[in-house]
């Protein structure tokens, strides 16, 4: 069973997923530096860019927000023109769009925004003007992918485009039916907030951190959810009912005088979770480097002795790392890329089975990842997409005094 542990002040609600005693996610958001990432503004083109193919929009954000011609052409690859067009020839300055947010701003970058809108429900992700069914490869039944093809096929009409989500596994057309029409009158309304809206001006702002917790992560009919704020619990208990109707959720409010983390023995995991250095079962250890570009893990054996020789020893160390490394990544909420220099294995076949279980353990992970394979110099490569900012956490922060070189 799995447990979302929530514990709020008047500063930050943070977030705990916790499956069968480990903690798997974590998330925190500043109530004063809410997420727009999702969030529909109404824009003004401010520059247009024709050396980089892309467009500066004006969305009364501080920085100017970042529009590539990539993100203005058609969301349905088989519409696009074959010689991709210049964006000059798409966008001119002082032209006025509905924009969507991908990307947070971050360090002296504007926001990132794309004309590929695209609205998560409970069962899927309805894309107004996509032009196509697609369905989780999570889902791997053929019959229920079949199924849930044609259902959507069925209820799509003219140029509107379906994700259908893992959620919608096994789920009667009527609800998901239901979830598309709730989509569909946001689309509407975010519509006619464009048409009386002065620009730029926001239209439509993605829920918030515990609600796109619950609908992203939470499964209603078993799993549990525990806070420690009485009005939140009570919303997230009416937001769960208006989900999923006649459902009795599992929500409890935490009244006890302990921090609730302590209680669920969450703290000294997120302690663990957000150290540089990682002790692994047996012995061995991860450390952990973020730059701007990348994220380097490096693999050690330090005390572990398992193995019946040298090659099995290290094989064990690295299936460890790899299983471990797979849930610190989903933890942290690391994007972009990702090197992995395990310990070097003389066998193929060892490093086949390294992948394997890196590919297993980020198959739980909700958010995109990849693993692209070995580099000729014996390093895992492997990718991440990255959205929402996760810089914050109250475990960690820059040294003052070095700036975080850890020299001085």
């Amino acid at each position: 069973m799995k447990q979302l542990i929530v514990h709020c002040d008047p500063e930050t609600i943070q977030m705990a997923l916790v499956d069968d005693g480990r903690l798997v996610e974590y998330a925190a958001e500043r109530g004063r530096e809410q997420s727009v990432v999702g969030s529909f503004y109404k824009g003004r083109v401010v520059n247009v860019l024709p050396g980089m193919q892309a467009a500066f929009v004006d969305i009364g954000l501080k920085k100017n927000a970042f529009l590539y011609v990539d993100d203005v052409l058609h969301p349905h690859l088989e519409k696009q023109p074959k010689n991709k067009p210049s964006i000059t020839e798409l966008l001119k300055v002082g032209q006025e769009l509905i924009v969507q947010v991908m990307k947070e701003p971050r360090g002296g970058k504007g926001a990132r925004v794309t004309t590929h809108y695209s609205l998560p429900g409970r069962c899927m992700v309805f894309m107004p003007r996509s032009d196509y069914v697609a369905i989780s490869k999570k889902i791997q039944r053929e019959a229920e992918r079949i199924r849930l093809k044609t259902i959507g096929e069925q209820i799509r009409s003219g140029e509107e485009g379906i994700i259908m989500r893992t959620v919608s596994e096994d789920e009667p057309i009527e609800f998901i039916k239901g979830d598309l029409e709730q989509l569909r009158m946001e689309w509407e309304r975010i519509g006619e907030r464009a048409i009386a809206s002065d620009t730029p001006s926001l239209l439509h702002r993605d829920l918030g951190i515990l609600q796109r917790f619950i609908r992203d992560a939470f499964d209603p009919l078993h799993d549990e959810l525990i806070i420690d704020r009485e009005l939140d619990a009570k919303e997230a208990e009416r937001y769960l009912i208006d989900m999923v109707p006649g459902i009795e959720p599992k929500v409890k409010y935490y009244e006890g005088n302990n921090h609730i983390f302590q209680v669920y023995e969450i703290e000294e995991q997120l302690k663990k979770g957000f150290s540089r250095q990682i002790s692994l079962p047996g012995g061995g250890t991860i450390v952990i480097d973020q730059t701007e570009a990348l994220t380097v893990i490096d693999v050690n054996t330090a005390r572990f002795t398992g193995g019946d020789n040298l090659e099995d020893t290290v094989t064990q160390t690295n299936l460890y790392a790899a299983r471990e490394i797979a849930r610190i990544i989903r933890l942290r909420d690391i994007g972009g890329m990702i090197i992995v220099d395990f310990i070097d294995m003389e066998e193929e076949e060892h490093r086949q089975e390294v992948v394997a279980a890196m590919e297993e353990g980020i198959r739980k992970d909700r958010t995109k990842s990849f693993v692209v394979g070995w580099t000729k110099l014996g390093l895992l490569e492997m990718t991440r997409k990255k959205a929402r900012d996760s810089s914050f956490t109250p475990y960690s922060k820059t040294c003052t005094v070095c700036g975080g070189t850890g020299k001085v």
